[in-house]
Order: C-alpha cells, then structure tokens, then sequence
C-alpha cells in the first residue's frame, strides 16, 4: 500500500483513468489520502476524510510514507485555511494559491500566507463559512470556491468547522438525526431534498428565518418552506424537501 498528500491547489478525482472522465470529486491542498492501484500514467486513489476513490493524474501526487500518513490520520485538530485564496510559501520564490478549505497539518513543509482556524467552532459560525462560499458557479464534484456542488458545499462548510460530512447528498442524509417539523431545525442544520423517484439529489444548509444556502447554478439564497425550496427569480419551487436533520 502507497499514501499521498496533495501538495497542489486543487487536483481533480476523476471516475475513470482518462482525462475526460467524470470528475466525481477534488483533492484539495493538504488532503491525504491511500494508492489503491497504480497504472502508467493515473493511480487510484481512496481519500481519508470521506473515503472518496476515484482516479489522478501520477503527475499530481506526492507520495509519502506510512508513518506520515497515520500521523495526518491521528490528528484530530487539522487547520484550516478561511480566506478565499491565501498563498503557500513553497520556497523563497514559490508561491502556491490555496483555497478556503485547504488543509495545514503541524507537520506541514510548507509555510502559509492567510489566516487558519483549527478547533470545533459553534454552530452559529457554519452560516459564517458558508456565505465565504456565496455566488460561486456550481461545478459537479467541486469542492472550492471556483465551482462546487451541492453535497461539496455542505461537506467544506462542516470541515471548516471541525465536522465530518461524507460526500454526496444521499450519503449525508445517512448522518444525524431527523427532524419531525421545520419549525424545530435551526441554523446549520442540513435540509434534503429528492427527485420524482424518491431518491436524495440535493442539500443545503438552513439559515434563520425560513432561508437555506444551496447550490443552484451558483451558492445562493432562497426561501425554504414545508414543500421545499421557494426560488423567487422564477417564482415556483425548484426542490421537494423529503427531511432535515440535525448533525450536532
């Protein structure tokens, strides 16, 4: 078994060994993660946080040894970066942009230029986080500030405050407990909604006062009721609320 680290901004997890597969999900600076298979040119790789596979570029990954990686796995505490874009000292002439998310461990190479947090922040700071992420275009299996998805975007929110999310709609709404009414949840509790067969594509977080913060098209705020979520641009619902639930 090989373990890696992403040492790049953003690498791509692609669903297939080929640069025009699907991209199921991203590698984000300071990610480690396991090789599960290596070929010529992609390996397969397994992520730690959320136990992602997918396929990378051998081009864009930086091995490291097993010690290493059970040393980044133990720590319960990772920083993490909460300015859009902040910049990694590579060397006196080198400089990396990071984005919001991005991961610094103690035992980190490198130096950063922005600013981190590391211990479990209160609920009342995810709506915080999440409106660093408002307007950013929706990009199936994006993680960051240049393009993210749903389930991406509630995933970075929860990290960046300490809580641990899995990757896709359907797999977080797995997580927590449910809530019997609307009225009950408040804000950062996680509402789901689902398709006309009754499966989970889609979540946002809820914000105060009957608003939730989703991806639709872009990070954005819309109206959020017992049927689902009100979009007043075209002044009809665009999801079917199935359940919310509380994850802390």
């Amino acid at each position: 078994m090989q373990y890696g680290i992403c040492q790049l901004s953003i690498v791509p997890i692609r669903s297939n060994a080929d640069d025009t597969a699907e991209m199921v999900s991203q590698l984000l600076y300071g990610e480690h993660y396991k090789v599960l298979e290596q070929r010529k040119y992609w390996s397969k790789i397994r992520t730690a946080f959320d136990k992602c596979e997918g396929w990378v570029q051998n081009l864009q990954i930086t091995l490291i040894d097993e010690n290493e990686y059970a040393t980044l796995d133990t720590d319960d505490s990772p920083q993490h970066t909460v300015d859009l874009v902040s910049f990694v000292a590579i060397d006196k002439s080198n400089l990396l942009p990071v984005v919001l998310g991005s991961i610094f461990h103690d035992t980190s190479k490198h130096v950063l230029e922005g600013n981190l947090i590391s211990s479990r922040q209160q609920k009342s700071h995810f709506i915080n986080i999440a409106l660093l992420y408002l307007n950013t275009t929706y990009l199936w299996g994006g993680k960051s500030p240049f393009g993210i998805d749903a389930s991406g975007f509630t995933q970075m929110v929860y990290r960046i405050n300490g809580y641990k999310l899995l990757r896709s709609s359907e797999e977080q709404a797995t997580q927590g407990t449910a809530l019997s009414f609307i009225e009950e949840c408040e804000a950062g509790d996680l509402a789901f909604f689902d398709n006309n067969e009754g499966i989970i594509d889609h979540v946002g977080i809820i914000m105060d006062n009957n608003y939730v913060i989703h991806v639709h098209g872009k990070v954005r705020i819309d109206r959020i009721d017992h049927t689902g979520i009100f979009n007043n641009d075209v002044k009809n619902y665009t999801h079917q609320l199935r359940v919310i639930k509380k994850i802390i």
